[in-house]
């Protein structure tokens, strides 16, 4: 089976009047698997070009897909207040209540994983279970440096922290991506809600996280803390785990496994 054209994007527009662009793919009557996409990618690279949709059409899944805010196709605010874990939550219920889905799957990467985490705990009667792929407790944004990369987007000064250029690198090689509207991400979701062992979901979870990824311990010992499960990505670093086969195979064992 052959990947699915890309439709046209949909918009939806959540509580504060920001566009969430949407794509929509396979059978409507069909479980629905919900795919958000991690910092500074969106739903196409994410999800589509590494054959996520396709292999999620094949097995017999309906495919939403979103950018978040900040990203691909949607409104990309340039303040801090707009990029609230509460608002992030709220453009995944936006949607929802949008294709009037009771029930999905949901399937997050990085920044999507720590969305599903919220998301899962805040609507256990629309989200059934959960792959959170690329997540570790506590918030791993408070090393980006907001003062140097925003220097650097509007001086041209040099980034020193290692991190904050390997993520200003990654996010400014694809076209598209506003660098100030993703640095106010950064800021804006400081401070808000972190996943831990109090605050589990308790629907099933499937982490999955790179063999080569810094945040593996955390990772894995968040599965457990939270009686998930965890699959550990071949040859992986934080940046190329999505594109694994692997990992769309052990996800998709957990999607299509009997409830209970």
């Amino acid at each position: 089976m052959l990947t699915p054209p890309v439709p046209p994007a949909r918009a939806v527009i959540s509580p504060d009047n920001t566009k969430i662009a949407t794509y929509e793919f396979g059978d409507p009557e069909a479980p629905t698997a919900f795919l958000v996409h991690g910092f500074a990618s969106s739903a196409l690279l994410n999800w589509h070009a590494t054959g996520w949709v396709r292999d999620l059409t094949r097995a017999g899944f309906h495919v939403i897909a979103i950018d978040q805010r900040g990203h691909g196709a949607s409104d990309k605010p340039r303040h801090p207040g707009a990029y609230s874990m509460e608002s992030l939550v709220g453009d995944v219920l936006s949607v929802l209540d949008t294709f009037m889905l009771d029930e999905v799957a949901y399937v997050g990467y990085s920044l999507g994983a720590r969305v599903g985490w919220e998301a899962t705990r805040e609507l256990p009667e629309r989200i059934s279970r959960a792959v959170l792929g690329g997540i570790p407790d506590g918030d791993p944004l408070t090393r980006f440096r907001t003062d140097e990369a925003r220097a650097h987007i509007e001086h041209g000064h040099e980034v020193t922290d290692r991190l904050t250029q390997a993520y200003l690198q990654m996010a400014g090689g694809i076209e598209g991506n506003d660098l100030t509207a993703l640095v106010a991400l950064v800021e804006g979701m400081r401070g808000g809600p972190q996943p831990g062992p109090d605050n589990a979901p308790t629907q099933p979870l499937l982490f999955a996280t790179g063999s080569e990824d810094s945040i593996l311990p955390k990772s894995r010992a968040l599965a457990e803390a939270a009686h998930g499960e965890f699959f550990e990505i071949p040859g992986r670093n934080h940046f190329n785990a999505p594109t694994s086969r692997a990992f769309r195979d052990a996800a998709l064992a957990f999607l299509s496994a009997p409830a209970g």
